[in-house]
């Protein structure tokens, strides 16, 4: 054989390793995990103090967790949006999992509006509200794994307007309306609704405060002692005239408000940051408290929304929704069934 023969020769074996190899390179990268994302879990899971019952359970929820951070990346790399998705400690979840245990809100099966509503002839608003500047917020609380959202809803209005009538801040306690609150619709973990919440409130004489019966994200007995210790009180509730913008804009101006929102998108488990403009429907199951308004710098206008979902979701534990939209309902149906304390 010639030199030039064995030079050929050697050239093709050398192609046919490379080609061998790189085959071999891309079969592998398929069949086995990918580091990087289990890397990335088990920094997760680290981060959040996650610990599985076994390994089966690790590699189910490793796999929910890739495709979750997929979905992630996905959204935020694609159309140009005003919102941005980011890797929480719920990124293990599935969506279906996530809302079942924490989106209870139980909307009314009927219509059981009151014909009251004392700021239908407010005529000037504000540009923009934050009663958490106004000293009307307390600091973002954490439901957990328990249907409770419409309590701290609930609570969360009932905060804002003892301060707004006393002077005084005071974080209240959702606890004592799971607990207690549960001869009717509300049934503390497994869901409730803002409106009999007040209901209880103003029947009991008042509500005790978070430090006197703090919360434990699982329905307990009524302790009566702490129930009867009042650390505020209501005279009665008002409904916001429903499928109204303008009208809630009116309520939110005055005080923080309590509403209702369809937040049962993937979106909305994994908001980050932003003006939310996801695609969610009029379907309510969730408690969430407006506590202000305002106007982005491009011009877009949004509902500032306090979440109970702890502070590592969305913007330090709050979103901030679009405002004046086409539906008559509000962004995930914000505008439909809306309700306040009065005091």
């Amino acid at each position: 054989m010639s030199m030039s023969s064995t030079n050929h020769t050697s050239l093709a074996c050398l192609v046919l390793l490379f080609f061998s190899a790189t085959l071999l390179s891309h079969t592998a990268s398929r069949l086995l995990p990918d580091s990087s994302s289990y890397e990335s879990h088990e920094q997760w899971m680290a981060r959040y103090g996650r610990v599985y019952k076994d390994a089966d359970e690790k590699e189910r929820r490793s796999k929910i967790f890739q495709e979750n951070v997929q979905y992630i990346h996905s959204s935020n790399n694609g159309m140009n949006k005003g919102y941005k998705l980011a890797v929480n400690e719920f990124a293990d979840l599935t969506n279906q999992e996530f809302t079942s245990t924490r989106n209870r809100f139980k909307a009314h099966e009927c219509s059981t509006s009151t014909s009251a509503f004392r700021y239908e002839n407010v005529t000037a608003v504000p540009s923009s509200m934050d009663w958490r500047k106004k000293g009307a917020v307390t600091p973002i609380k954490d439901q957990g794994q328990c249907g409770s959202c419409w309590a701290f809803s609930a609570v969360g209005a009932m905060e804002g307007i003892t301060q707004l009538t006393t002077g005084k801040l005071i974080s209240l306690s959702e606890q004592e309306l799971v607990d207690c609150d549960t001869s009717g619709v509300d049934q503390g973990c497994e869901g409730g609704l803002m409106d009999d919440a007040f209901e209880f409130i103003v029947k009991n004489k008042g509500l005790t405060t978070e430090s006197n019966y703090p919360y434990k994200a699982v329905d307990g007995s009524c302790n009566s002692n702490e129930a009867s210790n009042h650390a505020a009180t209501i005279t009665g509730h008002e409904d916001v005239p429903a499928n109204s913008e303008s009208a809630l804009l009116k309520a939110v101006a005055s005080q923080p408000i309590s509403v209702a929102i369809d937040a049962s998108g993937s979106d909305f488990q994994f908001y980050s940051s932003g003006v939310f403009t996801g695609e969610c429907g009029t379907e309510l199951d969730h408690g969430v408290t407006a506590v202000g308004y305002g106007t982005t710098a491009d011009g877009t206008k949004y509902w500032l929304v306090k979440n109970s979902w702890g502070t590592t979701w969305g913007e330090e534990g709050y979103i901030m929704m679009q405002r004046d939209v086409d539906a008559k309902e509000g962004i995930c149906g914000i505008a439909m069934q809306a309700s306040y304390p009065t005091a």
